[in-house]
């Protein structure tokens, strides 16, 4: 196992993190699996050990814990993981009114999609820059560009996510260690099902306002290979990120009194 070079993807177990590893598994690299599905992840183990014959190792792990990336990073370095790959990947959606939520869910959104993330990062480019090679993939979404109500905490955390990983790639410059941002909107993953406008999937799938996450995460890895900055998938979403600040708060309240997500 040792002799492998490394990726590392959070969220591993589905959606569009099964699709990261499995694509990094066929461009040969070893995959370390990080998600909180147990059962999930020794599946998915399997299914890449036996297809593309390289290793994948599993780590079940809560990565809202404050621990989770030492443990992570601590693997590594005992393990003598070649690590060239980081893809932060792991999330969760809130659609609930900030005051109506939970703290505790309040505090696992920051630290899965801020804390855990970051510490990773902080962790992991001095072994990639030992190497003198590495690449990051953040995940941040669309959100990151609308204050929105219902959705507010989990576009707040996106921006945090799409501000630190350009600080991180200017300062990474000259470290041989390049950090892509990928800026998603809608993307076909359990993530979203249940939402209301997911009714019309099939529609928004032909649009191209909804894209596969087989699709998404393709052109992500092709990005972050390229040792680009960001890459926003389809016209509507980069029409999106450039009109939804424009959006005045009278019609955010007008919009969130008739729509009610759950």
């Amino acid at each position: 196992m040792e002799t492998h070079t490394f990726a590392i993807v959070t969220g591993a177990a589905s959606g569009m993190g099964r699709c990261y590893a499995i694509q990094l598994a066929e461009k040969g690299y070893a995959v370390l699996l990080v998600d909180i599905k147990e059962e999930a992840l020794q599946e998915l183990s399997c299914t890449i050990s036996r297809d593309f014959d390289v290793p994948a190792p599993t780590l079940c792990a809560d990565l809202s814990e404050p621990s989770s990336a030492r443990r992570i990073v601590d693997l590594c370095k005992e393990k003598g993981w070649k690590v060239e790959i980081l893809v932060n990947n792991a999330g969760m959606l809130i659609t609930i009114p900030i005051a109506e939520t939970e703290a505790e869910r309040l505090q696992r959104i920051i630290a899965l999609h801020c804390t855990t993330p970051l510490l990773l990062c902080r962790g992991l480019i001095p072994l990639m820059e030992k190497r003198g090679a590495g690449y990051i993939l953040n995940v941040s979404s669309i959100s990151a560009w609308m204050d929105w109500p219902v959705i507010g905490i989990y576009g707040c955390t996106k921006r945090f996510v799409k501000g630190y990983s350009r600080a991180l790639r200017i300062e990474c410059a000259d470290k041989s260690v390049s950090v892509t941002t990928a800026i998603f909107g809608a993307v076909d993953t359990p993530l979203l099902r249940g939402l209301p406008f997911m009714r019309m999937r099939k529609l928004l799938l032909l649009s191209g306002f909804l894209i596969s996450p087989e699709k998404a995460t393709r052109l992500a890895l092709r990005t972050m290979f390229r040792r680009k900055a960001t890459v926003i998938p389809g016209l509507s979403n980069r029409l999106v990120v450039a009109l939804c600040p424009l959006m005045p708060d009278f019609l955010l309240r007008f919009l969130f009194r008739r729509i009610k997500i759950q």
